[in-house]
């Protein structure tokens, strides 16, 4: 028995073309989408997973942040000639600080709304994990049982200025406190015989001793009710200490401020002093720990 093959019109054959065409490009595009969900399956598979966990990790659990706040006041209207230490000190103490994970906010001459501005900053992004670390270089007066930073455009004739222009160190330290701040650590060097209180005191009185709040570190440049005399390097002999402390990988900031006060008082032959107060009930890290600094602490 033979069958006929029907004749196809070439309207018929070209119409049947293009369907095949169309059906084989259906089936590419499905099987290239498919091989791409494939390899993208297959690439989060053979992910590094400790990045991935390093990733959750710190979102489960933020790790504790540490923040600076550094002053360097250098040009004082009153004052015969600009004091060219502070600014220096800000800037190698900031740049060390970064180094060593801070988070820093430096301001240069500032003002007394300069400072008041960088501590509600300040205020405003510490948390109960927090370390902070205030540092003041420039002229500092006592007034009462409190030590002043005194700002570039303070106006000072008597002592109600002192209190009114100066912004308290005490009273700084104190609002951070109230932050439930974990640790605090200060460094103030402003002992500096300054043009303000010879104009109602017969010699300069120095700084106040600044007690440390709880779980604080103060590292203050002399001896309270004494004055120290700048050197002729670039930096203050207290901020070269606490540099060298710094970069010698110092881990513990209690061990690093008594290294730098021990190096102060043997650089001036004993007419410097710093003076440390200490409140502290944890081990508060200046450093980062690495394994190097893990196997000379012996941690």
């Amino acid at each position: 028995m033979m069958f006929r093959v029907p004749r196809l019109s070439r309207r018929s054959i070209t119409a049947m073309a293009a369907l095949a065409a169309m059906v084989g490009a259906v089936s590419v595009a499905i099987g290239a989408h498919a091989a791409l969900n494939k390899r993208g399956v297959e690439a989060l598979r053979g992910k590094d997973t400790s990045q991935v966990s390093a990733s959750q990790a710190s979102v489960a659990t933020p790790s504790t942040s540490r923040f600076a706040l550094v002053i360097g006041n250098g040009r004082y209207p009153d004052a015969s000639q600009p004091l060219l230490q502070p600014i220096n000190d800000a800037r190698a103490l900031s740049a060390a600080l970064r180094r060593e994970g801070f988070d820093v906010d430096m301001v240069e001459d500032a003002r007394r709304a300069d400072i008041v501005q960088a501590v509600e900053r300040l205020k405003g992004r510490v948390t109960k994990d927090s370390t902070v670390m205030l540092f003041f270089g420039g002229y500092g007066i006592q007034s009462g049982r409190e030590s002043y930073m005194i700002p570039v455009d303070a106006q000072i004739w008597n002592e109600a200025d002192v209190r009114r222009a100066g912004v308290s160190i005490e009273q700084v330290l104190g609002e951070i406190r109230d932050r439930g701040v974990h640790a605090k650590l200060a460094i103030i060097d402003a002992s500096r015989r300054n043009p303000y209180e010879r104009r109602f005191r017969a010699y300069s009185h120095g700084l106040a001793p600044i007690n440390a709040p709880a779980n604080a570190l103060v590292l203050s440049s002399a001896t309270p009710g004494k004055v120290a005399e700048d050197s002729d390097g670039d930096n203050s002999v207290l901020v070269s200490a606490l540099l060298g402390s710094i970069s010698s990988r110092i881990v513990s900031a209690d061990a690093a401020f008594a290294k730098a006060r021990l190096a102060v008082t043997r650089a001036t032959g004993g007419a410097q002093v710093p003076s440390v107060s200490s409140s502290l009930v944890d081990d508060v890290k200046l450093s980062p720990v690495t394994a190097d600094a893990s196997a000379t602490t012996g941690g």
